[in-house]
């Protein structure tokens, strides 16, 4: 019986699912959809990933060494769930379980003066982050990316499970 999820086969779905979400985030913003800081920040995440992935692609494909890919698996797992748990951070920002970053959650101030009101243009986020921007099958992108990165951190996982078992005899194989 083969494996079914090889570290080739993790690292590829792992390095086209992110690279999909990522171009995602960036097309909703070409559209109009300014992203809050928090939504910056989730980014981090495949900005990290999706480079990682690509080389474990590559290192994959080629045969690489078992415990590097293993590592570099467990290090996308682990980029991953971090990912989810803040996009779950996020999205409770968004329905009001606890309180976001005062940057760019709560009421802004009035400027006293049309001095300051115009500095502040310059300053002020108007992005909030406890306000949604768009819901996609009532979800907003917040809860999506924490479902994402769950299930890139869960891919990742298996892979690097998988890595770190010697590879199945197959049929005919030549070592």
């Amino acid at each position: 019986m083969t494996e079914t999820i090889t570290p080739f086969r993790a690292t590829l779905v792992v390095f086209l699912v992110a690279l999909a979400a990522i171009a995602g985030a960036w097309a909703f913003q070409f559209a109009g959809y300014q992203p809050c800081d928090l939504c910056l920040e989730e980014r981090y995440a495949y900005y990290a990933g999706v480079p990682l992935a690509l080389v474990l692609v590559f290192l994959a494909a080629r045969g690489g060494p078992r415990p590097v890919l293993a590592a570099g698996l467990t290090l996308l797992a682990l980029i991953f769930a971090a990912s989810a748990v803040f996009g779950a951070y996020h999205a409770g920002v968004e329905w009001g379980f606890w309180p976001g970053p005062s940057a760019c959650t709560g009421a802004i101030k009035p400027a006293p003066t049309m001095g300051d009101f115009l500095k502040d243009l310059n300053t002020v986020k108007v992005v909030r982050c406890d306000a949604v921007a768009i819901r996609i099958l009532g979800l907003s992108l917040a809860v999506w990316n924490a479902v994402v990165s769950l299930v890139l951190a869960l891919v990742a996982a298996l892979g690097a499970k998988s890595a770190g078992r010697p590879s199945p005899r197959l049929r005919g194989e030549v070592r």
